[in-house]
Order: C-alpha cells, then sequence, then structure tokens
C-alpha cells in the first residue's frame, strides 16, 4: 500500500513562534460535503461557531498550497491541504526567562524555568518553551526533542534541523540519555540511601495524578540523598524510565512529597493562576548522552538552583 504523498510546506509564517495549522481534507466518497465550507463548518463550527468559521473566510484565513485565500464556496477536493492561524488567547507571561545552556547548528540546550510548559498545549500556547525561544532566537524550525513538565525547571533539548528531530528523540525513547535530577523534599532518618524504586506507575487520561498499582513494573529511581538540614533533603533523582510524574509517585510513595507539589500527595484545587513564589522544588539538572549526528560526547549541566536550598 502506498503512503501519502509529504504535506507541501506552509505557505504562511509563524505567528507568535506558533506554526499555522494544517488541514487535510478527508475522502469523502459518499460526496457529502459539497464546499470547503461544509466540512470546516462540520469541523470547527461546534468549538468556535459558524459565525466565527464565516468570519475567517471572510478575512481570508483559510489558504490553499500557493497562499491563496480559500472562498467559502470552493468545491470540496478531497486530499487538498489548507492553513489558517488560530486565535490565541491572552496568556500571562510566565516571569522567568528560558536561559540558553548550549547552541550550535544541531542543538539547543535550554534552562526552562518553572511554570513554563515546553510544548503549546491546552491553555498554554505563545507562553510555552519552543515558542519563546524561535521569537527570541529566531529559529522558526526549533523543536523540542523531548518535554519536560510544565512545572518542573531545568534542561530541555531542542534540535535545530526538523530533519534531524527523529535521531534525538530516538536517544531519549530508547533511555540512551542520563537524565539527573535535583530535589528538595522531607528528610525521614528512618530511610536508607542511595536506594532504588521500582513500581508500576499508571496515567489516564484526563486524570491529573498518576497511581501505583500491582503488576509488572514499569518504571525505576534511584534516589540519593546528598545532604539534610532542618527537617528536609536535597536529593539526586536518577531515572532509568521516564513515566509521567515518575520521580513525584516515586517520592511520594516513600512518604517524602516533593516541596510545594500540588498534585502528590493531594491534588490542589486549580485557581487559574499559578504561585510563582512556591515553584515545585523539581530541576532537571544534568543530560548526557552520545550524539546520534555528531557521534560525540554531550555532558549538560542546568544552571539553576531550586530556590528552597539556595546556598549549595
Amino acid at each position: 500500500m502506498r503512503g501519502r504523498a509529504k504535506p507541501p510546506a506552509a505557505p504562511l509564517p509563524q505567528r507568535d513562534g506558533i506554526d499555522p495549522v494544517r488541514i487535510r481534507l478527508p475522502d469523502d466518497p459518499e460526496a457529502v460535503r459539497g464546499t470547503v465550507r461544509d466540512h470546516l463548518l462540520a469541523r470547527f463550527g461546534a468549538a468556535i461557531g459558524a459565525e466565527r468559521v464565516d468570519a475567517m473566510f471572510a478575512e481570508g484565513r483559510f489558504v490553499g498550497a500557493d497562499g491563496v485565500a480559500v472562498g467559502a464556496d470552493e468545491a470540496y477536493t478531497a486530499g487538498r491541504f489548507l492553513w489558517f492561524h488560530r486565535d490565541f488567547a491572552p496568556e500571562e507571561p510566565v516571569p522567568f526567562p528560558v536561559g540558553v545552556v548550549y547552541r550550535d547548528d544541531h542543538l539547543v540546550v535550554a534552562d526552562k524555568p518553572h511554570f513554563l510548559a515546553t510544548t503549546p498545549r491546552g491553555r498554554h500556547v505563545t507562553e510555552t518553551a519552543v515558542a519563546r525561544l524561535r521569537r527570541e532566537l529566531g529559529a522558526e524550525r526549533l523543536q523540542p526533542a523531548h518535554r519536560l513538565d510544565r512545572l518542573t525547571a531545568g534542561l530541555v533539548l531542542f534540535v535545530v534541523r526538523p530533519e534531524e528531530r527523529g535521531a534525538y528523540q530516538t536517544l531519549f525513547r530508547d533511555r540512551l540519555v542520563r537524565k539527573e535530577y535535583e530535589a528538595v523534599a522531607p528528610y525521614d532518618p528512618r530511610l536508607v540511601f542511595p536506594r532504588t524504586v521500582r513500581s508500576r506507575i499508571v496515567k489516564e487520561r484526563g486524570v491529573i495524578a498518576a497511581r501505583e498499582e500491582p503488576g509488572e513494573e514499569n518504571s525505576e529511581t534511584r534516589i540519593e540523598l546528598l545532604e539534610h538540614r532542618e527537617g528536609f533533603g536535597r536529593y539526586r533523582l536518577l531515572p532509568a524510565t521516564g513515566r509521567t510524574h515518575q520521580l513525584r509517585v516515586h517520592m511520594n510513595a516513600l512518604g517524602l512529597p516533593l516541596l510545594h507539589d500540588p498534585v502528590y500527595p493531594v491534588v490542589e484545587e486549580e485557581s487559574g493562576a499559578d504561585d510563582y513564589t512556591q515553584p515545585l522544588q523539581l530541576l532537571a539538572r544534568v543530560l548526557e548522552f552520545t550524539d546520534p549526528v555528531t557521534g560525540g560526547t554531550r555532558r549538560f549541566e542546568s544552571g539553576l538552583r531550586l530556590s528552597a536550598w539556595p546556598d549549595r
């Protein structure tokens, strides 16, 4: 079976560091769609309303591969590509910079601050690390090789050339990247460190917290206590796997929930506004791997520090 042809390049530039949305008009064997408007209204009308869809046509917001605005009454053609820019809701700027630890022709290694999402998702679109870096560095083709939770600070690897992204993503998929995190959590003198925690972690779509359950183990974290004082410890966390919220789940299972964690052990009610004075005390501190493109050894270390342990 022959695969689909590669989509043409987008005829629209990025807006605020975000690519235009691409649509492929699906097959219509029963010819139920008479015009382009019929399809877009069925696809987006429930979300934004028929009036907004019609207004976008009137404004010339939908364009074809040639960059020319598409008319609402144009005949439906299966397989045709269209592009448009979505409307961005106002977002509160995250008041911390995105640091750049390293940059060359292949990679940008960024120090993502707490509260900033890595990629657009939900209500976080233009206020994301990838959108900010594209704007600030003038690097429109920049793409993340992996993702770091919004509440976690530290190192994120971005790829400069889209054609090389797969090679770097494979490193993370195949667990060929050594990751080192740092965290602040309660100290319990009864617990012996270092120790390795293994468990089965399940994360359901639409449910904020992940959970541990009986069954085959799918997660592993080595935990080391670096120092402690006044009832809290500074820990080095070395994940061998990458389950969602893995480090937070494993520390919580030991009775050592990370300081300022709004999910573990209890999911706090969302207020809609972040408290920037209480960031989750979790930092992606080190990334180390063999570069799949250059063959060299790469090691990067975050320049950030956890606010609850400033004088280390």
